[in-house]
């Protein structure tokens, strides 16, 4: 199960530096040329969406790093990640296969106690 969060983790976390990629960019554009901005809407909350972009990709990833070792504290970064995600960028298209790796790479990190090492977080 610690394989499994690691590799969700990891791959949520490379699916969600894509988006963070492209939503950064997007309001970046928006602010420099604002007539892409009226062409295809603002972003309501500018600071919201950068610092998300920059940070959920960091919790999945060093969450999925964590898991085969710390699988708690791996877990609960990515659960925090998959939370971002969905608090900032809202689930759709684009963003609903980072949610679920985080979530479910999480939760089988925290239910990772104990069956696959001697040594558990609990």
């Amino acid at each position: 199960m610690r394989n499994a969060a690691l590799t969700l983790g990891v791959i949520g976390g490379l699916i969600a530096m894509v988006v963070g990629f492209f939503s950064y960019g997007y309001t970046e554009v928006t602010a420099r040329h604002a007539e892409i901005g009226e062409a295809f809407g603002f972003v309501q909350n500018e600071q919201l969406i950068r610092v998300s972009s920059f940070l959920a990709p960091l919790l999945a990833i060093a969450g999925g790093a964590m898991a085969r070792i710390r699988a708690l504290w791996g877990g609960i970064l990515m659960l925090l990640a998959g939370a971002l995600i969905y608090h900032a960028f809202g689930f759709g298209v684009f963003t609903m296969f980072p949610i679920g790796f985080c979530l479910v790479g999480g939760l089988l990190a925290i239910a990772a106690g104990r069956p696959d090492e001697p040594k558990s977080h609990f």
